[in-house]
């Protein structure tokens, strides 16, 4: 049988009891919406108050974390936008700033799932990788787009870089440059012309 140990802060994983402690222990923090371990936070910001009222939640969440003696994974915490024309306020916890990562996330996606592509099939014609691209990656590329409307260099660097790799897995079109080879597989979007170089 287990000896009695003193529990100085969290909750006994794998016990019976283990959920309803929990539940106990996280019933102050007040803001957001808590599932096992995580914390959903949202709002609408369509103003200044809206982007100082997150803030102030965050602030309260913070201080929460402190006071019982524990701590978020920064790494883990992350900002979705939404939206046409959103602002894409940046906000702290704990004095570190959380970064909108939803482009990053989306193009390791499609990257992730290129790589399986490249490992699993043989053929490198445009006849099997197009298909496969259409269906398989663009969508994830696209949806970012769609949702995030990314506004910023970087976001739209990452995700063209995911249409270069699927471009250069085509035989024949390795050694083009992107922009020819983005064309010569329809690629290109209407507008894109200029991007796609």
């Amino acid at each position: 049988m287990s000896r009695w140990r003193p529990v100085t802060s969290g909750v006994p994983q794998g016990s019976v009891l283990g959920t309803v402690l929990f539940n106990i222990f996280v019933g102050d923090v007040g803001s957001g919406t808590e599932f096992a371990d995580d914390t959903k936070l949202c709002g609408v910001v369509d103003m200044l108050e809206g982007r100082d009222a997150i803030q102030r939640d965050l602030d309260r969440l913070e201080r929460w974390v402190c006071v019982n003696s524990m701590k978020f994974n920064k790494a883990k915490c992350k900002v979705l936008h939404v939206g046409w024309g959103n602002p894409k306020h940046k906000y702290k916890l704990g004095g570190e700033w959380l970064e909108s990562q939803q482009c990053a996330l989306a193009a390791q996606k499609a990257n992730h799932i290129l790589g399986c592509i490249k490992r699993s099939v043989t053929s490198r014609s445009r006849e099997v990788i197009l298909p496969l691209y259409s269906a398989l990656v663009r969508p994830h590329r696209e949806y970012c787009i769609q949702l995030c409307s990314p506004q910023h260099r970087k976001d739209t660097d990452v995700l063209e870089r995911v249409r270069r790799r699927a471009t250069k897995m085509i035989r024949g079109l390795e050694y083009i440059s992107c922009k020819d080879g983005l064309r010569e597989l329809g690629l290109v979007q209407p507008g894109e012309e200029k991007a796609a170089g």
